[in-house]
Formats: structure tokens, sequence, C-alpha cells
């Protein structure tokens, strides 16, 4: 049977509004925008069927990493090694108005879920209350939780498009140990606090060949569970360099989490569970480049993924239907890299070389 992308995507979002839904009927005010929200969705899925009749996919999910800048030192920070985070001030950074242009880009083009990433993305508010008027998309908002305060969480509560997702490592020891003393207990109180004003919230757990058999245990889940936690997003683990290769995920940590997470989802009917990028044998592969998303950085750049941090095209100068249509994008579509076979974690990041010479022809 051949694969229909189009399809599996569309599949995918009606199950996270469906499950969305049924995690929050004890919330009139997320329930509510929920339903409108699911308007939007149902018009987006159309505007990109219209698209794929014309021969062009549009992804459902845009990453957009509206900073470069961070106010934490995580041990192993992927980005800080890619240079993509540090702690100077941020050179040609992308304006407030440059990503509201993104944003109402993205909306006309039918994608209905823009990842807000960084770097760590509440350091920028501006791009925040921009994200906030664009009530047909809904923003997870990926957050090492240490900025989250009052005056953030009024604009979670007043903004139900806007979803905090945490960062969060297990428990408080290890937590401490990559995040620096005292960011464990910060995090379970800010989720204290909105779990007493009923914000929706997400964790985000990386998961490695190591851990992935405890975080997926009921104990762990139990106690996000206590803290209030309604959507947990598993993120696949992407190597610094050859040394931590061999902690990235294979097919047989994958499989564990596909069953896992079904398991879950059925004995906790009250959360969502979403896994990123997902399983690639159920999508035919890598979902990067277009595919299935793409990824904005903090300065413009294009890319194929977060963890593949090359570009060949700048939205300040192209469109985002340009940049999905770039050279660099269309080659890894089109040349079968992306359906790879791969020992495990990121094949983009496995045949990193070969990215580096699409960029040089």
């Amino acid at each position: 049977m051949d694969f229909n992308l189009q399809n599996y995507l569309a599949d995918g979002v009606e199950v996270i509004l469906k499950d969305a839904m049924h995690a929050t009927l004890k919330n009139p005010k997320e329930s509510l925008f929920l339903l409108r929200f699911s308007k939007h969705a149902r018009k987006a899925t159309n505007i990109r069927k219209r698209y794929e009749k014309e021969g062009q996919n549009i992804p459902v999910f845009l990453i957009a990493s509206i900073t470069s800048s961070c106010n934490l030192h995580c041990t192993g920070c992927y980005s800080r090694a890619n240079n993509a985070c540090s702690d100077d001030e941020p050179q040609n950074q992308l304006s407030d108005d440059d990503w509201h242009n993104i944003f109402k880009q993205a909306k006309d083009l039918g994608i209905s879920f823009i990842v807000l990433a960084g770097g760590e993305p509440l350091l920028r508010q501006d791009v925040l209350i921009k994200a906030s008027e664009m009530g047909e998309i809904l923003f997870p908002v990926f957050t090492n939780g240490t900025l989250l305060d009052e005056k953030n969480l009024e604009l979670f509560d007043e903004n139900r498009n806007l979803v905090p997702v945490i960062s969060i490592e297990g428990d408080q020891d290890v937590t401490d140990l990559r995040r620096g003393a005292g960011v464990y207990n910060h995090i379970v109180n800010v989720m204290d606090l909105m779990k007493d004003n009923n914000i929706i919230f997400g964790t985000s757990l990386t998961f490695t060949k190591r851990n992935i058999s405890s975080l997926v245990s009921n104990e762990y889940i139990d106690k996000l569970h206590d803290f209030g936690c309604k959507v947990v997003f598993f993120i696949e683990y992407v190597p610094l360099n050859e040394a931590t290769a061999d902690l990235a995920p294979t097919d047989s940590e994958r499989e564990l989490l596909f069953n896992e997470i079904n398991r879950l989802r059925r004995e906790y009917d009250d959360m969502i569970f979403l896994s990123f990028p997902g399983d690639e044998k159920t999508s035919g592969g890598c979902l990067a480049a277009g595919r299935g998303f793409f990824h904005i950085n903090s300065n413009g750049g294009a890319e194929p993924c977060p963890a593949s941090p090359y570009s060949d095209i700048n939205v300040k100068e192209s469109s985002l239907l340009d940049a999905l249509n770039s050279n660099l994008f269309k080659s890894l579509r089109d040349g079968g890299l992306l359906m790879d076979d791969h020992e495990g974690g990121c094949v983009l990041f496995e045949h990193r070389k070969d990215v580096e010479r699409i960029l040089k022809r």
C-alpha cells in the first residue's frame, strides 16, 4: 500500500485535537478555545489539500527558534554545541514584525502548529505577544520554565493558543544536575500555580537509549500527572558528537516508545502523549525539510530541522513557500536521503556530510 503523507499528518492533527478536547472537558475556557481552533484546523487542512493537488506538500508543523539567547547553561545542550545559542547579544535576530509576518504566511499556507523554541523563548515577550494574536495557530512554547513569573502566567492564561511546555529531566537530582541548582523546585512551584489557575501546560522529555524505560514508567508519569501536566512530548535525543552517538535511540527504543505511548493513552485518558519526530517507519522516513515540518532559526534561515542547522535561503528575503522549495529542501526530499536506513537517532546528523555536499552544489 502506498504511503500518503498528507493523510498521515491530517489524521495526526485530528488525533491531537480529539485528545486535547477529551483532556480539557472540565475546563470551559480551554474547551471553548479548542472548539474554535478545531474549526481553524479543518480550514487549514483544506488549504493544504488544495496545495497538494498542485503538487505542493505543506507541512502541518513549523518550528520557530525565536531567539538564540538563553539564561541557562544546561549540560549537553545541542544548541550551544552548534553555536545556535549563546550568552552574547543576539545579532541579526528577526524582529517581532518579521515573526508576525512569518506566522501570517504560515496561516495562509495551512500550517496549524508552530513550536516556539530558542534559546529561551520567554526572553522574546514581543514575539509571544505577536503569536498570541494568531488564534488560528496553536503555539507550544518550549521553555526551561525559570522565567515563568506572574506576568508570563497571565499571558498564557489570557491567550490559550500559547501552551507552555516545560523541559524537565526527571527527578530533582537529575534536573538540577543538568540545568542548575534550584531549577527543579522552581519548575514544580510554577506547575502548582498553573494547575491552580487551570492553565494547560506540557512537559518535554528528551529520551535516549538509556532512559526511555524510566520515562514511560507509570511511576514517572504519575508524578507528572500529579503536577497537573496535561501534555507530554517525548523528544528524541540527537548526539552532540561521535562521543555521544551511543546514546541515540535505535529502532528498538522507538518501537518501545510507540507501544508505550499507546498504552499511556489508554491508561491516562486526561493527558496527551506525543513524540517528536515520531516513528519514522510509520511516517515513511524522516519528516524534516518540509515533509512534515521545517525549522526557521532566529536569524531567518530555513533549516530542515533544529538538529540539522544548514540553510541556503533566508525568509527575510524569501517567502515560506520559497523556503519549502529551496534547493536544499528539494534535494533532501527528492534524493532519498530522508528515507535512508540508519543506525538510530537523527538521519540528517548521521548524513551531515551529505547535507554539506548539497549546500556546495
